[in-house]
């Protein structure tokens, strides 16, 4: 059986295509959506400014759940490199609310595998 997919495959996934339990693989933006859709749930942006950010909030969870890169430039603070990165340009960076720049990073650590974003 072959699968055009964009990322590694779980062996759980495997055995749910083999046994029907599932219809088809999720890219992976699929999954990228449904796990910023936990953060949303876990962190709801409420604060002023924060729900209208939702956009570069995203943009900057999937560059850092995708990007070895993005996410040595965030840990090393070396944040200029952002200006000629294509995953998260510096701008976007910039209007992502200082809390979310430290709540993705953690969350995504904590509860996220970015294994599976690997392709």
């Amino acid at each position: 059986m072959a699968a055009a997919v964009d990322r590694r495959l779980t062996l759980r996934e495997i055995l749910e295509k083999v046994f029907d339990i599932i219809p088809k693989f999720k890219s992976k933006d699929e999954l990228l959506e449904e796990e910023f859709a936990k953060f949303v749930a876990d962190h709801q942006p409420e604060a002023e400014g924060e729900a209208e950010a939702i956009p570069v909030i995203k943009a900057y969870f999937k560059a850092y759940a995708t990007s070895e890169e993005v996410r040595q430039i965030v840990a090393s603070r070396q944040l200029t490199r952002l200006a000629t990165n294509a995953s998260l340009p510096l701008d976007d960076y910039a209007r992502v609310p200082n809390k979310y720049r430290l709540l993705v990073p953690e969350y995504i650590k904590d509860y996220v595998s970015l294994n599976q974003f690997a392709a």
